[in-house]
């Protein structure tokens, strides 16, 4: 894993789903996320890490895939692993 790289200066979209009292609204009912900020991922970890924990849930970050760490759409915890990444490229 210590040869695999991320790109954080790819094109990226944060996204938001519908919410009501704080669940998704599902996409059977219609439901799609809606787009936040598009920029590169870097730009939308950032902006999702500076979001609160507790709505983490409902956004998503969509990206070209690249390799096996970043696929074409970013659930919440995945965002969360690739930040600590981001923050320690040492590791």
């Amino acid at each position: 894993m210590s040869d695999t790289r991320v790109d954080f200066s790819a094109p990226a979209i944060l996204r938001k789903w519908p919410s009501v009292n704080n669940e998704r609204v599902s996409a059977s009912l219609g439901a799609r996320p809606y787009m936040i900020i598009e920029g590169t991922l870097d730009e939308c970890i950032r902006k999702f890490m500076s979001l609160p924990k507790s709505q983490h849930h409902l956004y998503e970050i969509h990206t070209a895939p690249q390799s096996d760490l970043v696929s074409a759409i970013l659930s919440a915890d995945h965002v969360v692993e690739l930040a600590r990444l981001r923050d320690f490229p040492g590791k």
